[in-house]
């Protein structure tokens, strides 16, 4: 059986968290099968991030360094992973749900003629019986994803050729917290690149930062539909400058053009763990709740008594936001 790896993102020599959510991941998954966690870290002058790949869990670290795999771009980094796929034969490899890992994974994976399960919130290690083939399989990835718009929680297994394949989704595994005592072993590896896997030259790189780090906040106030229109957001807004808190939103909101994308809680946003979350105007549906369950304290504020959410919140508020949100301000204002 071969090992567990990861796939490293990194940006100007920064690892991605969501790299190394799937490091602390992989590492339980290796310790049920009693293999390795292994890593590989593609780039230019990539060095400094071994000794946090250890530190995080990595037994090994594949370090393929060359000024061609800088800046990213997907036919040299696909090739060299696929050179080392081939050599080395990986039980399961990890990629996160980011653009590079969507662009990345696929190209892995056609190339091996292997499976690929996309945008998975779970990986679990079990027996698979096949009863249609009537066959057994042991110790088999099970790669949990949410399927039809979210309306089902779907286990997805791969019984082609390893590596089993998955992009995780940022946010939804749990980032332990380092141990700087641990070594590792570092493999440096030459790629095999040539003009083909170069053709491709990037010009000029233009990047903005985003104005919201919603992963990072330990308060968050979310507007839905239920908000009824981009003015009222501003309630939203006035809520979470009260409390010191980010501007969250569901996808409905997003959608109706009264937030931008960045505010989006849910499968199709961001995975969130604050301290306290208030969701004002959400509905409750799976695939919102899917982003923001891991919340410690959710307060739900809802007109309808019935509204999914409350099933999911610590505190139910039934009442119009209009009326609810200007009371919670005055109140935390009187005693702050």
């Amino acid at each position: 059986m071969g090992n567990v790896w990861i796939f490293i993102e990194q940006e100007a020599g920064k690892i991605a968290d969501v790299s190394l959510e799937l490091v602390c991941k992989g590492r339980e998954l290796a310790a049920k099968l009693g293999v390795k966690t292994e890593a590989l870290l593609l780039g230019d002058k990539v060095g400094h991030c071994v000794e946090t790949l250890y530190s995080y869990g990595c037994d090994t670290v594949y370090l393929v360094e060359d000024e061609r795999l800088e800046p990213f771009t997907v036919l040299p980094y696909a090739r060299a992973i696929v050179d080392l796929v081939k050599e080395h034969k990986p039980n399961i490899l990890l990629f996160g749900a980011t653009l590079k890992g969507r662009e990345l994974a696929p190209r892995v994976a056609s190339e091996k003629l292997g499976g690929l399960t996309a945008d998975c919130t779970d990986l679990k290690i079990d027996d698979f019986e096949d009863k249609k083939n009537n066959k057994s399989y042991k110790n088999k990835l099970m790669q949990i994803r949410p399927a039809f718009g979210g309306n089902i929680i779907a286990t997805i297994v791969n019984t082609w050729d390893d590596p089993q394949m998955v992009t995780v989704r940022e946010g939804v595994m749990k980032m332990d917290a380092p141990d700087p005592t641990r070594k590792g072993k570092l493999v440096k590896v030459k790629p095999a690149l040539s003009d083909v896997e170069t053709v491709v030259k990037v010009l000029e790189r233009v990047r903005a930062d985003k104005e919201v780090d919603l992963k990072g906040a330990q308060i968050i106030v979310a507007g839905g539909y239920g908000v009824g229109s981009k003015e009222n957001f501003s309630l939203i807004y006035k809520l979470a400058e009260a409390l010191g808190a980010e501007v969250g939103a569901s996808r409905a909101a997003v959608d109706a053009g009264w937030i931008d994308h960045d505010h989006q809680v849910g499968q199709t946003g961001v995975t969130v763990r604050p301290r306290l979350y208030i969701a004002c105007g959400i509905s409750g549906s799976i695939q919102h709740v899917a982003g923001m369950k891991e919340s410690k304290k959710i307060i739900a504020i809802n007109t309808d008594p019935g509204a999914p959410i409350f099933s999911t919140a610590h505190y139910a508020i039934v009442g119009d936001l209009n009326t609810v949100i200007p009371q919670m301000i005055k109140a935390f204002k009187a005693k702050a």
